[in-house]
């Protein structure tokens, strides 16, 4: 970026009278910052009017047609009486001068446009050939918008407050072409669609670099801290986010090492709540010197439920007899099997409101989290199905009975994804001198907090102290899908005093972890590096689906450690403590919200 591209942006230029924005325009600043960015070289009749730029058009175009038809029709009519051509009335002449001045304003808004734009270069890929006429001006600025500047474009005098100034200290360092430029403005105009950028450019990196700067210009908000470089964009496109601008950036921590099933295990974590990792360090460090902890899968099956609506209730339960009749399972689960390798169907569960029928169909996935493979799998019995009852009005492939992404009894009862149970008998020397309580207070406190006070609550999945809180971070950690931690957050937390009540037995009963080690975000670079972190990258060729799984048991082990860890905390009433040293920044905010 050269020397004049680093200085700030030039102070607006001087505009006479005429070219003051009227009162009505100067009491709203996004339509000052609008005219401001019009085209300096090309000052239009409409600019004066208060009417915003489509009505003006629509109003003139509405003018020239009428007044063009009015005069053809009077003419005609002379035409055939004979009368002279010259000879015109009153209204005929209003007629003519509204012609000549409709006929001005829009050859003066289209014509000097059109004339210009042939010895213009041309940037033919970038307009739609429904959009021919800019309506920003052209940007001022040399410095793209977000690197430390003013990103509010300059106001003309008004009594409208100016944009603050955002200060990144670490500025966005994209260096515009001329052809970026023009393809900036071709987004702010409207007539490039932001999210075809990607796929006119072949870039993905530039595409989301043009995409941040119209955004920035647009909205007169800055984006400085937010980070663009160091990321590809490329391996996100078509499958894990679209239109980006940039990337958060959510610290990692590493807990443990957390002992599980004779293994031990280094659990990153990514949030931004202080205390949490550490929390889950100490309760992996409790389980650590008690042994280690123990886990067991008790099911391995992603659900969908499509809904389907019969004329009657009568026909609605004869395909529910049907469907769960043993006989007829191995033909449905044949049909079902052909969509995927791994997908393999367990059960259908029905159900049925009035005419309505819901089929809950479950299948193992291999090491996928598998929503799309079970849903392909569900469309081919669907369409098998249609053919013995063609009556069959699929209303949705998802009927909520699944159910995805919502707490649900369904789920609680009868599981959804990896159903684990994970346990640890911690001793009472342990619970003395690391978690700094004693065994008979955690087993009244879980009693009376996790269990009793859920019950009062009406909780639904939620008999644990915060069982959430590591989910989520391992979760957003290992590229999982963070909206199902709502299920896979289901959890009781049970404690019971062992060993002639010397000892401390803590369990997990987690019924619905949704995971998987492929697909989705687990391909991305950083949430890859922490699958292969604890040994689950990728699909496991010799025993497919043990990776999700053994992720699985990874999670109910984490939740285990911060559960005992939290429980802890509360019991020795340290936990207030401990968040005001570790959860409170020590920065000044009123200062840092200043600068």
């Amino acid at each position: 970026m050269d020397a004049h591209r680093r200085r700030s942006s030039p102070p607006a230029k001087n505009f006479s009278a005429d070219q003051q924005p009227v009162k009505s325009m100067a009491k709203n600043p996004l339509k000052v910052k609008m005219m401001e960015q019009r085209d300096h070289d090309a000052v239009k009749a409409s600019d004066v009017l208060p009417l915003p730029i489509y009505l003006t058009n629509a109003a003139f175009f509405t003018l020239f047609f009428s007044v063009v038809y009015f005069l053809l029709t009077r003419w005609r009519e002379k035409i055939r009486s004979s009368t002279p051509l010259h000879v015109v009335t009153l209204s005929e002449m209003v007629a003519i001068s509204a012609f000549v001045a409709s006929f001005i304003y829009l050859l003066g808004f289209f014509g000097i446009d059109f004339v210009q734009s042939i010895f213009r270069p041309s940037h033919d890929v970038w307009t739609s050939e429904d959009d021919e006429v800019v309506l920003v001006r052209e940007d001022t600025r040399k410095v793209p918008c977000g690197t430390g500047i003013d990103c509010a474009m300059p106001i003309l005098a008004s009594p409208v407050p100016s944009v603050p100034k955002v200060v990144d200290p670490v500025p966005v360092s994209f260096d515009l072409t001329e052809e970026d430029e023009e393809i900036v403005k071709s987004v702010v105009a409207g007539t490039t669609p932001s999210y075809s950028l990607e796929s006119k450019l072949g870039d993905c990196a530039r595409a989301a670099a043009i995409r941040r700067e119209s955004l920035q210009r647009i909205t007169g908000k800055s984006l400085s801290g937010l980070p663009l470089e160091g990321f590809d964009y490329a391996s996100i496109l078509g499958q894990c986010c679209e239109m980006p601008v940039g990337y958060v950036q959510v610290p990692v921590g590493i807990a443990g090492p957390l002992l599980l099933d004779g293994k031990e295990y280094s659990v990153p974590m990514a949030t931004t709540e202080g205390c949490l990792v550490a929390s889950t360090n100490r309760g992996c460090k409790a389980i650590m010197m008690s042994g280690g902890a123990n886990s067991v899968l008790l099911r391995d099956a992603m659900t969908r439920a499509p809904v389907m609506r019969f004329a009657t209730a009568k026909r609605a339960a004869e395909l529910k007899f049907y469907v769960e009749e043993p006989a007829n399972f191995d033909t449905l689960a044949s049909v079902f099997n052909k969509s995927s390798r791994f997908g393999r169907l367990q059960s259908i569960k029905c159900a049925i409101a009035g005419k309505n029928l819901y089929m809950r169909f479950s299948c193992s996935t291999g090491d996928a989290m598998g929503m799309n493979m079970v849903s392909k799998g569900v469309q081919n019995v669907l369409d098998f199905l249609q053919t013995d009852f063609p009556d069959m009005d699929v209303i949705g492939i998802s009927g909520n009975y699944c159910s995805d992404k919502k707490p649900a009894a369904v789920n609680w009862i009868e599981g959804r994804g990896k159903s684990v149970v994970c346990e640890v008998t911690i001793t009472g020397d342990v619970v003395k001198k690391v978690l700094k309580t004693d065994v008979q207070a955690l087993v009244e406190l879980n009693m009376l907090k996790n269990l009793t006070g859920s019950a009062m609550a009406g909780a639904l999945g939620g008999f644990n102290a915060h069982a959430s809180n590591i989910v989520s971070a391992i979760f957003i950690a290992t590229g999982q899908d963070p909206a199902q931690n709502v299920e896979s957050s289901h959890c009781i937390t049970m404690m019971e005093a062992v060993n002639n009540g010397q000892d401390l037995h803590v369990s997990v009963t987690m019924p619905s972890i949704e995971v998987g080690t492929v697909g989705g975000g687990t391909q991305l670079a950083s949430q890859s590096a922490c699958l292969n972190l604890l040994g689950v990258k990728g699909a496991s060729r010799e025993a497919p689906g043990s990776n999700a799984r053994l992720l699985a048991t990874i999670v109910a082990g984490s939740v285990l450690a911060g559960e005992l860890s939290l429980m802890s905390a509360i019991s020795a009433g340290h936990l207030v403590r401990s968040h005001m040293k570790y959860n409170r920044s020590s920065r000044d905010v009123t200062r840092a919200s200043s600068s």
